[in-house]
């Protein structure tokens, strides 16, 4: 029946962390004892101002729809949040909320991208990316990266895949897949690159911002001179635990967010109204608020890198952010372990989810055939049966 779909729908990749997430719990429901490394989920409940504000919103009778862009008083927190965090300056008419920092991400491409556009993605980069710049026609082109570099572009590679059709770059920092949060120093030598570029739009993706192992986050558009270019995603998905609750935001050049509105009154509308009332009170406070779960992404990241470098031929780096390690796992390429032939990361990863019972991702997903993702968004027991099992998968 597939010839009754679009070649759109045909053509895009379904995303690999859902997937494994899927196949996780099917195996968890046929009785299978599965831990789950695999989502990039924190697993600590919400904060309790947060619930008392959603509860209050409820009690307050808010149900109806809300405007497309985002509630103003949301607006206003969010223009608060930017200040204070980022030191960075925006008007209500440059901030759009919507369902998620992915339809954030969405919007953009679609308001941005026309067919045979390209969008460079330093890889490892997230999953979804490459497929959100298809759908609007965009190339994604990526730029490869090493784990001796912590996986971050240089600016060398990145002038070397700049081409007349360049239209974009979205990264992430603190990143997903890998971690690797970009310093002041690194950030100004890409916007050294990118200066001499004027019609490449930056989208920075700052959903794990607070999630930060080294105290200093930087905003491309901190500078003066990529400010009207650069657009801030960001959300409280990640931050304060509230990945269902589905709220994320850009910070834009006035015309991108004008145009970000005009797609999502065609597609969404505005965001849920509970929801938004809650992120308020989320952003409102101060990040030192939330500062325990930190801590406590920074003690599991101790914990999961000393197990791991327990077990052979298995390569690490110490990331500086997010709640992610990235291993090169290359060394067990050509390698037969109970009976089945690793090939490539993504039987690495199937390998341990049927003989360790641990979830992982491939990192092909991510644009690096070479790694897995693991998530130690879990408590650390589970995260020390999961390496156990993995050790014992791979070395017996």
């Amino acid at each position: 029946m597939d010839n009754k779909l679009s070649n759109r729908i045909n053509e895009m990749a379904t995303s690999a962390t859902l997937a494994m997430a899927a196949k996780a719990r099917e195996l968890k429901e046929a009785g299978e004892k599965i831990i789950g490394l695999s989502l990039g989920e924190p697993d600590f409940t919400i904060p309790e101002f947060v619930k008392d504000a959603a509860i209050k919103a409820v009690n307050d009778d808010f149900h109806s729809y809300t405007p497309v862009d985002g509630y103003g008083d949301l607006k206003e927190a969010i223009i608060t949040k930017f200040k204070r965090d980022n030191g960075l300056d925006y008007k209500p008419s440059q901030i759009v909320v919507s369902t998620g920092a992915k339809q954030s991400l969405y919007n953009l491409a679609q308001v941005l991208l026309n067919p045979g556009d390209e969008v460079l993605l330093p890889a490892p980069f997230w999953v979804s990316y490459g497929d959100i710049s298809k759908v609007a026609g965009g190339v994604p082109v990526e730029i490869k990266t090493s784990i001796n570099n912590d996986f971050k572009v240089t600016p060398q590679e990145l002038e070397a895949a700049i081409t007349p059709k360049t239209k974009m770059i979205i990264y992430s920092s603190p990143c997903n897949p890998s971690g690797s949060v970009y310093s002041r120093e690194e950030l100004r030598a890409l916007a050294d690159v990118l200066v001499k570029y004027p019609k490449i739009i930056i989208i920075s993706d700052e959903i794990y911002e607070h999630i930060n192992f080294i105290g200093d986050h930087v905003s491309m558009a901190q500078f003066d001179d990529m400010y009207d270019r650069t657009v801030t995603v960001n959300g409280v998905s990640k931050a304060f635990s509230m990945t269902g609750w589905r709220i994320g935001f850009i910070g834009a050049p006035e015309y991108i967010a004008r145009a970000c509105n005009k797609m999502q009154g065609q597609v969404t509308s505005g965001a849920n109204c509970i929801a938004q009332k809650a992120t308020i009170v989320a952003l409102e406070n101060p990040p030192s608020k939330i500062q325990y779960m930190v801590d406590a992404f920074k003690n599991r990241r101790a914990l999961i890198l000393g197990l791991l470098s327990e077990i052979p031929d298995i390569k690490t780096n110490e990331p500086e952010g997010a709640f992610y390690v990235f291993p090169d796992i290359a060394a067990y390429f050509g390698k037969t372990l109970r009976g089945t032939t690793i090939s490539n990361a993504t039987d690495f990863s199937l390998y341990l989810l049927e003989h360790a019972k641990v979830a992982t991702v491939t990192g092909e997903a991510f644009g690096d055939p070479n790694c897995i993702r693991i998530s130690y968004a879990a408590s650390e027991n589970d995260i020390s049966t999961a390496m156990a099992q993995i050790k014992e998968a791979l070395t017996s």
